[in-house]
């Protein structure tokens, strides 16, 4: 069973987004913000983490990145309902720094969890 990080600094989105994934089969553990992400990564390294780009303590991108670096093979999902700027700049940065797919929040729900398991199966 693949496992699967989501760090995001909403409580709802966090429970909406463990219940969906766990319901589709995967094993879920959250974080509700890039500093505990880095942690929970530690102790249950996953297969796909889906973080969030604005956050408090280490946001999205900055997360992305430093990822990316450490761990060059891990599938990254970035999901963003905007801030202080457009989405739209947030979800092309982090396809830069290295996530593999980004989503604007609201998510359609099956249309992400096709796509989370898609890239689940996808070699890297």
């Amino acid at each position: 069973m693949a496992k699967i990080l989501i760090i995001d600094d909403d409580p709802s989105i966090l429970t909406m987004l463990k219940r969906m994934l766990e319901k589709a089969g995967y094993e879920v553990d959250i974080a509700c913000n890039g500093s505990e992400g880095l942690k929970k990564i530690e102790n249950f390294p996953p297969d796909l983490l889906v973080t969030d780009i604005v956050m408090p303590e280490k946001e999205g991108l900055e997360l992305i990145s430093y990822l990316r670096e450490k761990n060059p093979g891990l599938k990254i999902v970035a999901i963003s309902g905007g801030g202080r700027f457009h989405y739209e700049g947030y979800l092309t940065s982090a396809k830069l720094l290295g996530a593999d797919l980004t989503f604007q929040k609201p998510l359609v729900h099956k249309e992400f969890v096709q796509a989370v398991t898609d890239l689940i199966n996808t070699e890297k």
